[in-house]
């Protein structure tokens, strides 16, 4: 008797990122604002982290709002039918619902039903790592087009009188249509994560606590002194290293694009790979505030919007964040 042979699937040879979409909180949130509950100052939260304002969304919005608005700006841009994403990857920490998942709700409001769909939670690395996935489910023709979104709603997580991260925070999304290509569109991912210093971004209370009436609302912590050290000497050998397996070097690069943790990490991160002064270098942290998994595919609509002669261009993007987790990948602008 014969033996049946399993049939795998393959898919495009190599994928890129087709469109981007976006969408910021609607208030705008300055310093001013911010500084008496944490007894500080305007020129304190500057010199720290870079931004003057950031970006918060009403309470009535939430962040599946934020996801619809940016992925439907997407797909419009790709021209791609939306009946044909069959996968919907939602990266975000800030989901009001355990279940159901964002992307599913994304998904029907979009016309993408019934794909494939599901959020990740990778915090401030979740959108390099939804890339990722996204390009393998294509590469491997689990899916033929894919929407990524990263959505948060952080100031729902914040406690307004914390010092340690509270005033970096702010809300929004990016959204970005990922399919296949004639040419190599986005590199190998380099990713991982270090759960020994899972304490150094947490929440500092379980839901269960709070039910059991033991302690507050959970809300965001940090160590700030162990993410600066981590952020700029670790998560920069992890740049470097998405460079070499992307086969380039800096100068191949028209554009640098980190997760917008605050501008102090950004500014090292561009000294530590010396950057040529030809790489565009994104800082929307300085008016969208740290939005962890949005804040890379805010920071690329808002660069290609302010320089659109970089479309068609390598860009590195490297996200990390609480868990810790990070991933970097190398891809050509949309």
């Amino acid at each position: 008797m014969t033996k049946p042979t399993l049939k795998q699937s393959h898919g495009a040879q190599y994928t890129r990122i087709l469109s981007i979409g976006a969408a910021r909180g609607d208030l705008v949130v300055p310093n001013d604002e911010l500084v008496a509950a944490i007894d500080s100052s305007d020129e304190w939260i500057q010199q720290r982290t870079g931004i003057i304002t950031r970006t918060r969304a009403s309470q009535n919005i939430e962040a599946i709002d934020m996801a619809t608005d940016a992925a439907r700006e997407a797909i419009e841009k790709s021209g791609i039918d939306p009946a044909l994403i069959d996968a919907v990857i939602v990266a975000t920490i800030s989901n009001g619902r355990q279940t159901p998942s964002m992307a599913a709700v994304l998904a029907d409001r979009v016309g993408s039903n019934p794909a494939a769909a599901y959020d990740i939670n990778a915090a401030c690395a979740g959108y390099a790592y939804a890339i990722a996935q996204a390009d393998a489910l294509i590469r491997t023709g689990a899916a033929h087009y894919a929407l990524v979104v990263g959505a948060e709603k952080l100031s729902d997580l914040v406690d307004p009188g914390d010092r340690s991260i509270s005033f970096l925070l702010g809300d929004g999304a990016g959204a970005v249509v990922i399919g296949p290509s004639d040419y190599p569109g986005i590199s190998t991912t380099v990713w991982g994560s270090d759960g020994s210093k899972a304490d150094a971004i947490h929440m500092n209370h379980t839901l269960q606590e709070y039910r059991r009436g033991e302690a507050d609302w959970p809300t965001l912590r940090q160590q700030g002194q162990t993410v600066f050290r981590w952020a700029v000497w670790d998560m920069a050998k992890v740049a470097k290293k998405a460079l070499e397996v992307a086969g380039i070097e800096s100068a191949d690069l028209a554009a640098f694009i980190p997760h917008q943790a605050n501008m102090r990490i950004i500014d090292e991160f561009a000294k530590q790979l010396k950057l040529p002064e030809s790489v565009v270098i994104a800082r929307d942290v300085a008016t969208t505030g740290n939005t962890s998994s949005a804040s890379i595919p805010l920071a690329t609509h808002r660069l290609l919007e302010e320089h659109p002669e970089l479309s068609g261009g390598l860009a590195l993007q490297i996200g990390f964040g609480a868990g810790l987790v990070f991933g970097a990948q190398v891809v050509v602008l949309p």
